[in-house]
């Protein structure tokens, strides 16, 4: 295996140093600076294409097509959606459904950068999750330090070559090495710390960051449930549901970590799942060239030691080997939820099916074994998803299928409760590192109107402030109706808005109107 040069510990702080004075030149929030970064990693990465294909190959036996479709092709798309839309995503917003007082000081929102940023990647997928928020904090106006994961060493040495080679050394910096390299960092501050990886891992994070009120976004793992219905098609669970678990040999955060299958139709998903494995794997797992190895051994033995400790019966599949790290994908069939395959997060090919009485037990399990999980992925009856739904949390689902819903990316993801905390991916990612600043702008000529909130208060100025700032509910005591719009306006003459307080309320609604369309009369 190659090797990886680590960052000796005491450069760490002058990493850190360096991208927090690079955030403090203002250079990073530019657009024209960012769209030029995000160009030229794009291009940095069409470059190394084929080392980066090997690079995974290496690591976790991928194939070229599944290295693509999940790492760099992902990350080279996403580049390009955030290029075309940073100018529409970084525009300032208007404050929505305020006061006509309000209204005239242009309330809005900016936003801003958070500033130099922390971004961990995870093994699993060491592109896309590492260099994934790297577009994020880029398109944001962040500096950052990347640490990828020193478990993927070809995949982490090719993301260091990228960033030296084709961003701004003083505002991207990238840091190799393991838990003393990664304690180094945390000792610094940060103004977000964005994290993939292990539960364990998380709660250590969060602890340190909760040391200098640093915020943090943390994409976790989870013990998915895959739920399946009596009226389930047993043939698209079965295919669906073990491409999830083929996907990287299982090591992806989201595939379903046990299936709950109701009894009535288990013989039938029992009979597909051996026809899906003839189907995608005809020679064996140990022959099929598109399907990958365990990270590494310590990851190996953890699951060989799941595998031994069940209780279940062993349906399909089985067979290892220590020195290659393969692990075929494996069908158990347990008889409880506490069986060593559900307590914990398997991460692996391991397929643990669990027979269910009805729907309703399969979701009291559910929330039992994992009330948070990041996936769910409900088979069955479009009204049965509706019910599982509202009966479950998780970070995501997919409904009819194996976690395609993290395979849009595009589409908002993160975890909830114990899964994570924060989203990214699309417009998301670009949130994940933003502060959305609340900004308003008051002009001279409104003074007029704010000399009520100047002492001495009278029940003259209550009166007043309240005709110019309370809203009126649309509704009465027991809920019923009592108009909307067209029935304030009614009103504008009536007892509610007589005397000084109405034409106040007039007053102010003139100045903001012509405030608002006085380029449209000049013009």
């Amino acid at each position: 295996m190659a090797s990886l040069t680590y960052t000796p510990v005491e450069n760490v702080p002058i990493a850190h140093h360096t991208v927090y004075n690079k955030f403090h030149t203002n250079e990073t929030r530019k657009l024209q600076f960012r769209i030029r970064q995000l160009q030229k990693l794009y291009w940095g990465l069409k470059d190394e294409e084929p080392a980066l294909l090997e690079a995974c190959k290496l690591d976790l036996g991928k194939s070229a097509f599944e290295t693509y479709l999940t790492e760099v092709g992902w990350v080279l798309n996403d580049i390009l959606f955030m290029i075309k839309n940073l100018k529409r995503f970084a525009k300032d917003e208007k404050a929505e459904d305020t006061s006509l007082m309000n209204m005239a000081m242009s309330p809005k929102i900016r936003k801003d950068p958070l500033g130099a940023v922390l971004i961990i990647g995870a093994y699993n997928f060491p592109i896309q999750l590492t260099l994934g928020p790297l577009v994020g904090a880029i398109a944001a106006g962040c500096t950052a330090v990347i640490k990828p994961s020193e478990n993927a060493v070809n995949a982490a040495k090719i993301m260091e070559k990228i960033i030296k080679n084709s961003l701004d050394q003083n505002a991207y910096q990238v840091v190799q090495g393991g838990v003393p390299e990664t304690t180094a960092l945390l000792d610094c501050k940060w103004d977000l710390i964005f994290y993939t990886g292990s539960a364990n891992v998380g709660k250590i994070i969060s602890k340190k960051a909760a040391e200098t009120l640093t915020p943090v976004v943390l994409e976790l793992g989870g013990k998915n449930p895959a739920i399946i219905t009596k009226n389930a098609d047993p043939r698209l669970a079965a295919r669906r549901l073990l491409w999830a678990k083929l996907m990287n040999v299982g090591q992806v955060c989201v595939s379903q970590n046990y299936i709950l299958v109701d009894k009535e139709i288990l013989p039938a998903f029992l009979k597909q799942l051996e026809v899906a494995f003839k189907e995608f794997q005809p020679k064996g797992a140990e022959s099929a060239e598109d399907y990958g190895k365990v990270i590494n051994e310590r990851q190996w033995l953890r699951l060989k030691q799941m595998l031994d400790s069940t209780s279940g019966k062993i349906l399909i599949g089985g067979k290892t080997n220590q020195s290659t790290l393969f692990f075929e994908p494996t069908v158990v069939q347990v008889s409880s939820p506490d069986d060593s395959l559900l307590k914990d997060e398997s991460f692996g090919p391991l397929i643990p099916i669990l027979p269910v009485n009805s729907l309703d037990e399969a979701v009291r399990i559910a929330n039992k074994v994992d009330p948070t999980p990041l996936g769910l992925y409900p088979f069955g009856t479009k009204a049965e998803a509706a019910k599982i739904l509202s009966m479950t949390r998780s970070g995501g689902a997919s409904i009819n299928d194996g976690f395609f819903h993290a395979s849009i990316p595009t589409l908002e993801f993160g975890g909830v409760g114990d899964s994570g905390q924060g989203a990214y991916r699309g417009k998301a990612s670009f949130d994940a590192f933003t502060h959305r600043r609340a900004i308003t702008t008051t002009p001279s000529w409104v003074e007029g109107l704010l000399a009520i909130r100047y002492p001495p208060y009278t029940n003259a100025k209550l009166k007043q402030f309240r005709s110019m700032n309370d809203s009126k509910p649309n509704f009465d005591r027991n809920g019923r109706p009592t108009g909307g719009l067209v029935w304030w306006v009614l009103g504008l003459g009536s007892k509610s808005a007589a005397g000084a307080g109405g034409r106040w309320v007039l007053v102010a609604a003139i100045a903001v109107l012509a405030a608002r369309y006085k380029d449209l009369i000049v013009n």
